[in-house]
């Protein structure tokens, strides 16, 4: 499906990178510089194969070098700041660094081999392999200065110790995404889903960014403006990505396509990086056939990196524009039945899906009425590809606190029902009543992201950079 839409490119990620070493040492070992500049080069190298930009401020043996590159890494705004540790080092050299960048901050201990060579090893060599040393120090001053302190420690081609690396990395510019995103919401809250009410300002409180405020009828003048070509080359999209079934009315096609052409333009226009929506509408006048027929261009929209979910749901399409970045996919979801027969939590929505995660050629099905809601049209029916999961959602605190709920599954085979909806079959390795109660006693609200592969390690990176708490549900485990 890459090739039929254009995902959008986020930005990538900026890292500061600064290494260092204890100046004193210099003179008495000649030899040990130029091994330390050598691994420093090569991290530099590891941190580029990792698709981020790395604005790298050298090499600091003092104090006062450490004040230099710390001016130079906050004049850069970097959304991450790596400090490697190849040898030791004073506090002092790291901590303003850390103070004065407003990024979060990584250090790494990455020796040049496994393991010295003890027989041989004189004083130089070893301090080649001293970062570890250094370590609990600067873990004690960020403490007591109250900057928060995470770690990698490994060698240098140590692959588990560059997972761990690429993960923060990925964390980083996640929060990063967060902090720049512009999120629009649409409508009007389904009435009575108190779960679903946010309090926008807690957004930018635990979130950061921007929650745009849109009116239907902000897309209606789009929709409005669409040439009968462009809605013709939508469909010509919409029959190349979906298979049509033959439920699928021609006019209601023709009017998600053009709906679909209106909310691009509305995207572009207010710069968004999520939609959350809902009206209710009366009586077929045209918000409400705006609002039946949001599912074809919302699902397109979350296929290409901008998620789209209907409810009203900011948290979920934030939810899943973190799932989206993480590699995810992310697909909007709730708990559709459970079948104790076969020990799954059938899960799914109406619409709007992620495409890209779909294990089949996703379906258009045409419907008579959406249920629970007003109007008709067409909707979207696909189950997640077979394999790891990741259910995910963005629980709001009574203290305003945002937290992460996550729970890993299987999606794996089994019947499902062909009304319309995305449904997938998911397997937590439990029994599927225990599950549900664990992850509705989460504080969790009945709608979330469903993604693709194991994620909790990298939400776990995430809410440490966030600030945020995590709860992990596994019942029975």
């Amino acid at each position: 499906m890459s090739g039929t839409f254009t995902r959008i490119t986020p930005p990538r990620v900026k890292v500061g990178l600064v290494a260092g070493g204890l100046g004193a040492y210099w003179p008495q070992f000649p030899d040990l510089l130029p091994q330390l500049r050598r691994s420093s080069a090569r991290v530099a190298e590891r941190m580029e194969a990792l698709d981020c930009e790395v604005v790298d401020v050298g090499f600091i043996s003092d104090a006062q070098e450490g004040a230099v590159a710390a001016e130079k890494l906050r004049a850069a705004g970097c959304d991450l700041i790596v400090g490697f540790l190849t040898t030791y080092m004073t506090a002092t050299m790291l901590v303003p660094i850390a103070q004065r960048s407003g990024a979060p901050v990584l250090l790494i201990n990455l020796q040049p081999t496994e393991s010295m060579d003890h027989a041989t090893f004189d004083t130089g060599q070893w301090l080649a392999y001293c970062g570890a040393c250094p370590l609990p120090e600067m873990a004690n001053a960020f403490t007591r200065c109250g900057i928060p302190f995470r770690s990698v420690s490994g060698y240098l081609e140590d692959e588990r110790a560059w997972e761990r690396i690429g993960r923060w990395v990925k964390a980083a510019g996640v929060r990063a995404a967060l902090g720049r995103g512009r999120h629009g919401l649409m409508g009007h809250l389904y009435p009575g889903m108190l779960d679903v009410a946010t309090d926008l300002t807690l957004v930018s409180a635990n979130l950061g960014g921007h929650v745009e405020v849109l009116e239907f009828d902000d897309l209606r003048v789009r929709v409005e403006k669409v040439a009968g070509d462009e809605a013709a080359a939508r469909v010509e999209l919409a029959r190349e990505v979906f298979e049509l079934d033959g439920s699928v009315n021609e006019e209601d096609l023709q009017w998600a396509a053009r709906v679909s052409v209106g909310l691009d333009r509305l995207v572009e226009d207010f710069a968004l990086d999520s939609l959350a929506y809902y009206h209710r509408g009366l009586d077929g006048e045209i918000h409400e056939r705006l609002g039946a027929g949001m599912i074809l261009g919302a699902s397109l929209l979350t296929a290409r990196g901008v998620p789209a979910a209907g409810e009203y749901e900011l948290r979920t399409s934030l939810a899943m524009l973190i799932m989206d970045r993480l590699g995810g996919g992310g697909s909007f979801t709730e708990l559709q039945a459970l079948d104790f027969a076969r020990g799954h939590v059938e899960m799914g929505h109406d619409g709007p899906a992620h495409l890209a995660i779909s294990s089949r050629r996703p379906l258009l099905r045409g419907l008579g009425v959406y249920h629970g809601k007003r109007g008709w049209g067409v909707s979207v029916e696909f189950d997640v590809t077979r394999g790891p999961v990741t259910a995910f959602g963005l629980r709001q605190d009574r203290d305003g606190g945002y937290g992460f709920v996550v729970s890993e599954g299987e999606v794996v085979e089994g019947p499902l029902l062909q009304i319309g909806n995305t449904t997938s079959r998911v397997d937590f390795g439990c029994d599927p009543g225990e599950w549900t109660d664990a992850w509705s006693a989460s504080g969790i609200s009945h709608h979330w992201a469903l993604g693709t592969g194991h994620r909790l390690a990298e939400l776990r990176a995430v809410a440490d950079l966030l600030g945020a708490g995590i709860t992990h549900v596994q019942p029975g485990r």
